[in-house]
């Protein structure tokens, strides 16, 4: 049976301080979640019914071990991932000043598994009959997984829905001029683009929203969403139908993995066959709820949560 959900990108272990508003020196306590983007937008969906699979890899090590074991409790497939001998599995940590300080501290050194996924060990079958299939521009930064990405999105050739998140991290490229080509070639092998301003400038050269939306569907797509902060979100697609969402009201706790929860509900939306605008409330709703929690994968919303905080009207 197909999956509902594959992704492709980032994994690693999640280190966030237990203290809030205390600076990573004097940090004495942390939790350890799974995290990457990918791998969370995975979860997401899982929590929300959807069957899912994630194609990464990970160090051969304990934290590796840790990873196969978080995905498997939260009921996504782990059969496309792999370990890489010689390179650890990546650790990311954060510090956490609410409402919208979170700064993340990445630890991807001499590289990171999940840049080493290989065109040539793809299952492309399973990656073309999948409903939906994900993937991340950090994906794009480094060989092989630039290739292997690429190979991926021209051989499913707009099957489904294929969604690009665009996934902008500076730390892993030399410039954003380096990145636009291979994004604007990811572009043309997909159907959905989600990216937040920066992200849309970096795909498109242009940052004002209805003209980056403008400028991502002329690169191909028939969905763009670009997230405007306390703007809320823009959805315009290829028919001409637009929905402009303020966010809900919600005390931040950590911001981090928002837009993962809203990824995971925006896979939701579509497959369900909602229109636009109720995609879009319940996916900014998901995002919300993430961020009045500490925790990222673990703190995935259910349907029940999404439904009480659209009808509430903010999360309580």
């Amino acid at each position: 049976m197909a999956y509902d959900l594959i992704t492709m990108g980032r994994i690693g272990v999640d280190l966030y301080p237990l203290q809030t508003g205390v600076p990573l020196p004097q940090v004495t306590s942390f939790g350890k979640f799974l995290g990457g983007s990918a791998s969370n937008v995975a979860v997401a969906a899982a929590r929300l019914g959807r069957r899912t699979a994630v194609i990464t890899r990970t160090g051969d090590d304990p934290f590796g071990t840790y990873l196969h074991e978080a995905l498997k409790g939260f009921g996504v497939d782990d059969r496309w991932v792999t370990p890489v001998p010689g390179l650890p599995t990546p650790v990311t940590f954060c510090e956490v000043f609410p409402p919208d300080d979170f700064p993340l501290y990445f630890y991807r050194q001499p590289k990171a598994p999940d840049l080493e996924i290989d065109a040539h060990e793809l299952d492309l079958d399973a990656i073309r009959d999948a409903r939906v299939f994900w993937v991340t521009g950090t994906g794009l930064s480094e060989e092989p997984s630039r290739t292997a990405t690429l190979a991926a999105l021209a051989h499913r050739a707009k099957a489904g829905t294929t969604v690009f998140d665009l996934d902008w991290r500076p730390m892993f490229w030399s410039d954003p001029d380096a990145a636009r080509p291979f994004y604007t070639e990811a572009l043309r092998h997909t159907t959905v683009a989600v990216g937040n301003l920066d992200e849309v400038e970096v795909a498109t050269g242009v940052r004002e929203p209805h003209a980056a939306a403008r400028a991502l569907l002329d690169a191909g797509v028939e969905l763009a969403v670009v997230k405007q902060g306390p703007k809320g979100v823009l959805a315009v697609n290829s028919a001409g139908e637009s929905a402009e969402v303020p966010p809900l009201p919600v005390n931040v706790l950590n911001g981090l993995g928002a837009g993962d929860a809203f990824g995971g509900s925006l896979v939701h939306g579509l497959l369900a066959g909602r229109d636009l605008e109720t995609v879009m409330r319940h996916a900014n709703a998901a995002g919300a709820i993430v961020a009045s929690r500490l925790e990222c994968s673990s703190a995935m919303p259910t349907p029940d949560e999404i439904e009480a905080a659209v009808t509430a009207g903010a999360v309580q």
